[in-house]
């Protein structure tokens, strides 16, 4: 099905046929001419066109087969300009502008804002469409069979959401869940979807990139910030058991919590979805560095291996990212009185448990 999505998506974006792109794996044929960390660093960057594969030998002139993408860049004086990024392959110039490492720049050095669709965020707008497809038809089928056994998508997709929504929002949130199950579903949903469409062959490494992992975690903080109530900004600056002494000490201590708690979601996803993608790279590289034909069935094994467990940790860091986000808007929306129960409850409990002894 992905696959096949990836075929549409190459058919109606009429790929064009380029001479000469970034180096690639297939273009590596010696040791002095395979770099590694190039070739690493160029799958899981960012670029201003979709490169998908190599056919043929480079040093035969092979066809790269590339999807150009809309450069959209903003000069004061100039205005707007909207081309194809294939005017700027091979170090062209076009309208007095270039590319530099993946970098729009302007040939006289002015400013150039650079609002062009980019390979992460055509990916970003593929999933989204993707996402928008499932869930209507989840709807759809919810609606159609209300009360009865859920049948086709919705027979997959319903168990995980009823997951999220009582193992991850009731469960971290409490009563007040209903409102941020939106936000819950969207967020696991968008995160283990990329990461997936992530690891296959030509795609975009969409969550791999820090400037979205750090928008999700935005997102979360300002969601967070807006939804506490008195006894979440009393914890800070009045926490509860700490000497009035301590408090000047604890405040930014505090304070410094609520920021680094968004920063670890952002680095986590990132490092982890990376550091993925590097490992399988590196052990592909493995066969062009030592060009022996020994090496291949080990190196593959292991890559293969890896790219297995990447699937385990593409939900499992989309789980992990979600129950966080449950868990920091579920102490922001926590009354004093829920606090209490709960507090409650646990000693109740506790007694019950003595006197059954």
């Amino acid at each position: 099905m992905k696959r096949l999505l990836i075929a549409l998506f190459c058919i109606l974006s009429l790929p064009v046929f380029a001479q000469e792109p970034t180096p690639t794996i297939e273009e590596a044929t010696d040791s002095e001419a395979f770099s590694p960390g190039e070739m690493i660093l160029h799958h899981i960057g960012d670029a201003h066109e979709w490169h998908f594969a190599t056919i043929g030998d480079e040093a035969e002139h092979g066809t790269h087969i590339t999807i150009p993408l809309p450069i959209i860049a903003y000069q004061a004086g100039k205005g707007l300009s909207v081309f194809s990024s294939s005017r700027l392959a091979e170090g062209k110039e076009y309208n007095g502008l270039k590319l530099e490492h993946e970098h729009l720049e302007a040939e006289d050095g002015s400013k150039v804002y650079d609002f062009s669709i980019t390979k992460n965020v055509a990916s970003l707008l593929l999933s989204a469409v993707l996402l928008l497809g499932v869930f209507f038809t989840v709807a759809n089928g919810y609606k159609k069979n209300h009360g009865g056994a859920p049948r086709g998508v919705q027979s997959f997709f319903e168990p995980i959401i009823m997951f999220i929504r009582d193992e991850v929002g009731k469960k971290a949130i409490g009563p007040k869940y209903e409102r941020y199950m939106p936000y819950l579903l969207t967020v696991f949903f968008f995160i283990w979807f990329n990461n997936l469409l992530g690891l296959m062959p030509g795609a975009a490494n969409l969550t791999g990139n820090i400037a979205v992992t750090m928008t999700l975690a935005i997102m979360t903080l300002l969601i967070t910030l807006f939804s506490s109530n008195k006894n979440y900004w009393a914890h800070i600056f009045a926490t509860p058991g700490v000497p009035k002494a301590l408090l000047p000490i604890m405040i930014p201590v505090e304070l410094i919590g609520v920021v680094v708690k968004p920063f670890s979601l952002m680095v986590r996803l990132f490092a982890n979805i990376t550091a993925g993608h590097i490992v399988i790279l590196s052990f592909i590289s493995l066969i062009f560095i030592f060009q022996s034909v020994w090496i291949s069935p080990v190196s593959l094994a292991f890559g293969l291996f890896i790219n297995v467990l990447e699937l385990l940790v593409a939900i499992l860091q989309a789980y992990i990212f979600t129950l966080l986000t449950a868990m920091y808007i579920g102490g922001a929306v926590e009354d004093h009185h829920d606090a209490d129960l709960q507090m409650g409850g646990g000693h109740e409990a506790d007694q019950a448990h003595a006197h059954g002894h």
